[in-house]
């Protein structure tokens, strides 16, 4: 009986925390809808313009980890 509880507790946390994991996903997500005729609120801009930060901030993250001079690399081809 020992294994089969073991078995059934790992799936059990594996299960909350795929499920913990996706409400946060979900909840993070936000939808915007773009209009054709480009009438924004300035508030919806804002928040728009936070989320790409985020995401900017994010990337920049991402890249300093896996290829740490990229910043180097990349503002000698900008100049």
């Amino acid at each position: 009986m020992g294994v089969l509880e073991f078995i059934i507790s790992i799936v059990a946390l594996v299960l909350g925390a795929v499920t913990i994991w996706i409400v946060l996903l979900k909840k993070g997500r936000r939808s915007y809808q773009i209009q054709a005729q480009g009438d924004y609120d300035m508030g919806e801009l804002a928040v728009m313009a936070e989320s790409l930060t985020e995401r900017i901030d994010v990337l920049e993250t991402i890249l300093d980890a896996e290829v740490p001079d990229w910043r180097e690399q990349n503002a000698n081809g900008v100049e």
